[in-house]
């Protein structure tokens, strides 16, 4: 396959990119432009991002194609408006950002792209080109690199995962369990709001660990329980109707319990 002209496939892609580049272009435009896309900088537009990410993996949660094919415009809206205004400001542009991730894709693809790929020479792995490409940053950490704006549950995993790597690791899943027991512990000895909070840190850290080594995806696990406890309230407040709220809690149970049921 040639990895610089684009394939039949592709044809017409280039202009499409550069119409919606264009196109914010012209809504950044200070005089003619649209006063709230004129107004946003990074800091504004982030939380946007990370909620079309969001909304990408609940099409694809959903088998939902039509909604992917939507959810993900909006996230490559995403990037070209990143990439506009950094452009203003003299960092880069679009098209560097389209350079960057096929630069970095060549490099860390030897065994498909390398100048030996065909003699099934593979090269230095993914993991160690990643772990060369930090050293060249400047760091000096195995945790380094792992964004503090991930959501927690998965930074933890990221987090653990790093760690592991270098040999700190529970050998097997019974470490990671019996550590869960011992936050608990330490969540009911707490002695004050403060440390009650700390603990409760530790123990969602601890179970995110026993996730991993059971090789669950504790942030998809967790989306999963939401899902679930969600479809299952919701069949509460149907039987129950208007009079939901003045139900005794032992009566809630029972709706509960027949939702559950419903599930089996």
């Amino acid at each position: 396959m040639d990895v610089v002209n684009p394939s039949q496939s592709q044809a017409g892609l280039g202009e499409r990119i550069s119409r919606l580049a264009a196109i914010m272009e012209r809504l950044r435009d200070p005089e003619t432009g649209c006063p709230w896309d004129v107004d946003q900088d990074f800091a504004s537009i982030a939380p946007y991002t990370i909620e079309e990410a969001y909304e990408v993996a609940d099409a694809i949660e959903r088998s939902d194609m039509n909604a992917l094919k939507d959810e993900l415009g909006d996230l490559q809206l995403q990037v070209v408006f990143h990439a506009r205004m950094a452009q203003e400001l003299g960092h880069f542009a679009l098209a560097d950002v389209f350079d960057s991730i096929s630069d970095k894709m060549l490099r860390r693809h030897p065994h498909v792209f390398g100048p030996n790929a065909e003699n099934g020479e593979t090269g230095p792995g993914w993991e160690a080109i990643k772990a060369a490409e930090r050293a060249e940053k400047g760091g000096n950490s195995a945790l380094d690199g792992v964004a503090t704006a991930l959501p927690a549950l998965l930074r933890a995993e990221k987090l653990q995962k790093r760690a592991a790597r270098t040999g700190f690791d529970w050998p097997d899943t019974e470490g990671p369990k019996s550590k869960i027991y011992e936050e608990i512990a330490e969540v009911e000895d707490a002695k004050n709001d403060s440390e009650h909070a700390e603990e409760i840190g530790d123990l969602l850290f601890a179970v995110v660990n026993w996730a991993r080594h059971l090789k669950i995806d504790p942030e998809a696990a967790l989306r999963a329980a939401n899902a679930k406890f969600e479809r299952r309230f919701r069949s509460m407040e149907d039987r129950a109707g208007d009079e939901f709220s003045a139900l005794s809690l032992d009566a809630m149970e029972e709706l509960w319990s027949a939702a559950k049921k419903d599930e089996a």
